[in-house]
């Protein structure tokens, strides 16, 4: 297979190659919108040589591309004729096609005297991290393209029309490809003329409001489609960064990342490689006592054990575990306990994220799973739990239960709603956050979710979850169509020092890197949208790239990005980007903070609950076949007899003499003695202590 689309793609690097005459200079903010590839201004034709074709049936090569630039033009008679050479091995693959003539038609872009514009974005402050084999093309004329050539070009266009167009797109209002007049194909945006005075004038608000704008610090890389970054709250500032296949690691303060995982489920784990496909590793949280009962909760999407047959297509699972007692860089994978599990029929909508509020509960936020009527008729009600807010305590002492029902919940007392229920009517919630600091002081909880609408698919929303509310008929907090096709993702609510400017302000943004901010008005109670403007230039020297998979938050309560940098099914490509403030430090003297290190248990329970687990609040919990104080005690049943001593569940250690489970048998290969001395009983007993105390030990 690789060698049959071998020649393809020499095919298009030698279209690459045609593109490129010469080294472009660039970075001249005079003239950016006619320039030529070499950073020269593009030739104006003489009436002579002008040769004006209709684009709509051009005669190909040199002519055409006279036809597409008449007046001013970036090519000179050799270089059509190179191109023209160039073009006929293209033709030869993709001959008598729709695809060929929308390659024509490229082919003459570097003709444009726009072409420095169309091959380079001028807001980079380097080379794109991009292959330039395209123009920028226009939004409509890009997906005209992909679903016109993706078949006659094998190699080129493995991946979706979301995700190509992500990289070959204009997303900045600037110029793009075709910049000629063209017959509309797919809607206005399929032609750059159409916007170019919406281009000025968008480039003069630019410059305005650019010393406005936040930077973005390239932190890690090389993770494989990083979800999540939260923190675990015990001091030591180490980020625990989330990959969708089922792996934890922790990055350290000083800027590395550790080489073993914290936390490595991938065997468990069921997860999605294709786009929209939301199975994985879904969420972390860690219990608010974290540093000294260890506890930890993750949900993820598995389809093991008994749920391996069934109408369902997997389930999300959570999963309470604890940290090893010896290692406070890794958790102790036999304390698993489950938690939750919830069948899913569809790969979307799944929701799975898990937060503690300063209540101390646990919430956690479901989706609708894209079931409908019919799906829950057939499985005669599939989940009840279905596009829910769930509230649970899991700060109980009771060993045969993982959780307690909080008295406060809406329907503790209810016969007709599951008690865990917090509020519902979700469908598909992005990631939610709990603001820790509110500025209401009548509401003593703000937790901010992005979400779908339910009645409206093509437009998004900001929730703001409120006990027993249901948000199919609840009006949302902020209702706005989406910047783009990509799905709505939600972030965290600002708290950090760094920047005094987005202090309280709850920051999410879309798959496809478009930001928003929302902020509270004190006055009016009221929560505030605008744009959050990333630099890349000047004091910023971070570039973003990439679909947007996640946010995090750090211990200092400052903001991460998650995102992937090319295609999401190429391994290793994610990165970790933290949101600064130009205008001020990068580590300002009253944000310093001196990381602790990490410490191991020191509670009581964990360090002498050995053959038991201990539950949040401190309790040892006997495994079967222990009991007593810190399950020392070992049961025996029926009980050891004559004189013989319990040391495992149902294994008695018996006296010299004796054999047997329970000691009830004489050991008649030993001679006894009727009448024997008391220095002899002395030496058995002596040697029945040593036995035991040495199996104890």
């Amino acid at each position: 297979m690789m060698l049959k689309m071998l020649p393809f793609k020499l095919l298009l690097v030698a279209v690459v190659l045609c593109f490129f005459e010469g080294d472009a200079k660039f970075g001249e903010s005079g003239a950016r919108r006619r320039r030529c590839l070499n950073g020269t201004p593009p030739r104006r034709l003489k009436k002579r040589d002008r040769r004006v074709l209709s684009p709509e049936a051009p005669a190909g090569g040199e002519a055409m591309c006279r036809g597409l630039y008449p007046r001013l033009s970036c090519c000179s008679r050799s270089d059509a004729q190179g191109l023209l050479h160039a073009e006929a091995k293209i033709l030869s693959v993709t001959n008598n096609t729709e695809c060929a003539k929308l390659l024509e038609e490229i082919k003459c872009a570097h003709c444009s005297p726009h072409a420095q514009n169309l091959f380079y974005s001028p807001e980079k402050g380097e080379t794109p991290e991009r292959e330039l084999t395209l123009p920028y093309l226009c939004k409509d004329y890009c997906k005209e393209f992909y679903y016109t050539c993706r078949g006659h070009i094998p190699g080129f266009l493995q991946t979706t029309a979301d995700e190509f167009c992500f990289y070959y797109a204009r997303k900045d209002g600037g110029v793009c490809f075709p910049d000629f007049p063209r017959k509309q194909v797919r809607g206005p945006a399929s032609n750059s003329l159409d916007h170019m005075e919406e281009y000025d004038k968008e480039e003069e608000i630019s410059r305005k409001h650019k010393h406005n704008c936040f930077c973005i610090q390239e932190v890690v890389s090389g993770l494989r489609q990083p979800v999540g970054a939260v923190h675990c709250g015990d001091g030591s500032h180490r980020l625990f960064i989330l990959e969708k296949e089922g792996y934890v690691k922790i990055f350290s303060p000083e800027g590395d990342i550790l080489k073993e995982p914290f936390l490595d489920i991938h065997k468990l784990v069921q997860s999605g490689i294709k786009g929209g496909d939301e199975r994985g590793l879904l969420s972390l949280a860690f219990h608010p006592n974290y540093k000294k009962n260890g506890k930890l909760y993750v949900s993820y999407t598995t389809n093991q054990e008994r749920w391996a047959i069934g109408p369902h297509d997997h389930i999300l699972r959570v999963v309470e575990y604890t940290v090893s007692r010896k290692n406070p860089h890794q958790v102790d994978m036999r304390t698993a306990k489950v938690f939750l599990e919830v069948a899913e029929l569809h790969r979307k909508h799944l929701g799975g994220q898990l937060l503690f509020g300063p209540d101390g509960f646990l919430y956690i936020f479901l989706g609708d799973g894209m079931i409908t009527l019919d799906d829950m008729e057939e499985m005669d009600g599939l989940s009840d739990f279905t596009g829910s807010v769930l509230r649970l305590d899991v700060n109980t002492d009771l060993c045969n239960v993982p959780y307690s029902i909080p008295r406060s919940n809406p329907h503790f007392n209810s016969t007709n709603q599951p008690p865990e229920i917090f509020a519902h009517g979700l469908h598909n919630p992005g990631r939610c956050a709990v603001d820790r600091h509110p500025t209401d002081v009548n509401i003593n909880l703000t937790i901010l979710c992005s979400d779908s609408n339910g009645k409206n698919r093509s437009s998004a929303r900001i929730l703001q979850i409120i006990k027993g509310k249901d948000y199919e008929s609840e009006p949302s907090l902020l209702e706005f169509k989406p910047f783009s096709s990509g799905s709505l993702v939600g972030g965290f609510v600002y708290r950090g020092c760094q920047s005094e400017r987005l202090y309280g302000s709850y920051v999410f943004g879309d798959r496809n890197g478009n930001f928003l901010t929302l902020q509270q008005s004190p006055a009016t109670k009221q929560w505030q949208e605008k744009p959050l403007c990333l630099g890349n230039t000047g004091s910023c020297r971070g570039f973003f790239s990439g679909p947007v998979l996640g946010f995090g938050e750090d211990e200092s309560g400052e903001i991460y990005i998650l995102s992937s940098s090319k295609s999401m099914t190429q391994p290793h490509s994610g990165k970790l980007y933290k949101i600064i403030d130009p205008k001020r430090p990068l580590v300002p003297e009253e944000c310093k903070r001196t990381a602790q290190p990490a410490q191991i248990l020191t509670s009581e329970c964990s360090r002498h609950c050995r053959n038991g687990h201990c539950t949040p609040t401190g309790k040892c919990c006997c495994n079967q076949g222990w009991e007593g104080e810190f399950c020392r005690t070992a049961k025996c049943d029926p009980a050891c007899r004559h004189g013989g001593v319990c040391v495992r569940p149902n294994k008695c250690l018996c006296k010299k003499g004796y054999l047997g489970p329970q000691c009830e048998q004489v050991d008649r290969n030993i001679r006894r003695v009727t009448r024997a001395g008391i220095l002899d009983q002395i030496l058995d007993m002596t040697s029945y202590l040593l036995d035991l105390t040495s199996y104890i030990v």
